[in-house]
């Protein structure tokens, strides 16, 4: 089955063709034809398709909106010279979307019909920001390739319905969660699902056998501690601005800070909820830039006290996290990296690691340093109490993969 899986931003439009069936997931030999990015929709949106074996393909195109994006997508990739293994829109069989927020009542992916819509649209005041877009996306698969193509949706947040009742509730009056439902939701699910699949794959594991603490660590970043298979903790809350320092976003802090903040800056509690998301994180404390990569070569080229100190509050928080985790889970088996930062900085990997040696984790330098650029692999020593993984995540192929099950009428996780 060739699935088109979209990940729909305001402004954005990520996708990706994947060929998958029950017995390429079995054997791991799911196909990935294309992937690509549009940007800047409304006006003239910049793309860029990349087909495996070929170089990249850059251009502009102007787009409205998502609909039109979609349909310069699909006309593309069907073209002859794009390189895509099918020949028209109707070689396009399911279509996967990232949804952000399913609130309380998705526990796992779904496929797609008025009911489920009209709930992704109730759940708007709990991801503003992102379920309005992945809406937008939905309807322009909709209007470009017809109603009876088959359509799933994948939530973020379904994967730590699993957490027990005293992680996900905050000491807040018991009615203000049973009103409003104000509780941890966590993201990053899909990315937790696929890594702690991997995991097992990897090391023979069974879902049961799986007690490990999983850290996503991009622009976004967090961290799931996984028992069982089963998420029981995880760092981002009602939303993702709790828990690790980020690219923009500040993470944990006390929430008396927004009152003293707006009253001093004169500023409104949208604009305080603004900068905390936008302005913070590792671009609020260097001053310079929200890109881990940038920062330790200003911090190694020109030791910039900031961007020294940047990194270090990233990786200290990180620790703490991993620390807390450890205790909520009586120990764990392995610690896996993923995200942009955990899957290519290195020495990020290294710094956090560095301060848990009470715990016996051990990297082994050698496969630290290597295990960068998409691979994958055990970067501890080998007496390393503790194991520590790279294991770079695929939510693309995820979604594909719940997207054929769910039409299959199997449950879809792992």
């Amino acid at each position: 089955m060739n699935v088109l899986v979209l990940n729909s931003g305001s402004s954005t439009l990520k996708f990706e063709l994947v060929r998958t069936d029950a017995d390429r997931m079995r054997d791991n030999t799911d196909q990935k034809l294309v992937r690509g990015t549009v940007e800047r929709i409304g006006g003239e949106a910049v793309y860029a398709f990349t087909v495996p074996g070929r170089p990249t393909a850059r251009g502009t195109v102007a787009a409205r909106d998502h609909r039109a994006v979609l349909e310069f997508v699909i006309d593309w990739m069907a073209g002859p010279d794009s390189g895509v293994d099918i020949d028209s829109v109707g070689a396009i069989e399911a279509v996967g979307h990232r949804v952000a927020h399913g609130g309380e009542r998705f526990r796992s992916s779904v496929r797609i019909d008025d009911d489920v819509l009209r709930a992704i649209e109730d759940t708007i005041d709990l991801a503003p920001l992102h379920n309005p877009s992945n809406l937008k996306g939905i309807a322009a698969a909709r209007a470009v390739l017809g109603a009876g193509i088959p359509q799933v949706a994948v939530f973020d947040t379904s994967f730590h319905h699993t957490l027990p009742e005293r992680a996900y509730l905050y000491a807040l009056p018991y009615q203000l969660y049973r009103r409003y439902r104000i509780r941890r939701y966590g993201f990053h699910g899909t990315s937790y699902r696929y890594v702690t699949w991997r995991y097992r794959a990897l090391t023979g594991r069974t879902r049961e056998q799986t007690k490990l603490i999983a850290l996503h660590l991009g622009n976004g970043c967090s961290m799931c501690a996984v028992d069982a298979g089963n998420s029981v903790d995880t760092s981002m809350g009602f939303t993702p601005l709790e828990g690790l320092v980020m690219g923009t976003r500040s993470g944990d802090l006390d929430p008396a800070i927004l009152d003293h903040v707006a009253a001093k800056e004169g500023l409104s509690l949208n604009e305080v909820e603004n900068l905390l998301n936008k302005q913070s994180g590792l671009l609020g404390v260097s001053g310079l830039t929200n890109d881990m990569r940038d920062l330790l070569a200003e911090a190694n080229e020109h030791d910039d006290r900031r961007a020294k100190l940047a990194i270090e509050l990233f990786c200290y928080r990180a620790r703490k996290y991993i620390g807390a985790y450890l205790a909520a889970l009586n120990g764990a088996d392995a610690i896996v990296f993923a995200g942009g930062i955990g899957e290519h900085a290195a020495p990020v990997r290294e710094r956090i690691c560095a301060g848990l040696d009470w715990l016996g984790v051990t990297l082994d330098p050698a496969r630290n340093a290597s295990t960068v650029g998409g691979a994958e692999g055990r970067i501890s020593a080998d007496g390393s109490r503790v194991e520590v993984w790279v294991i770079p995540t695929d939510e693309e192929l995820l979604i594909a993969r719940d997207t054929v099950r769910v039409i299959a009428g199997l449950e879809a996780r792992y």
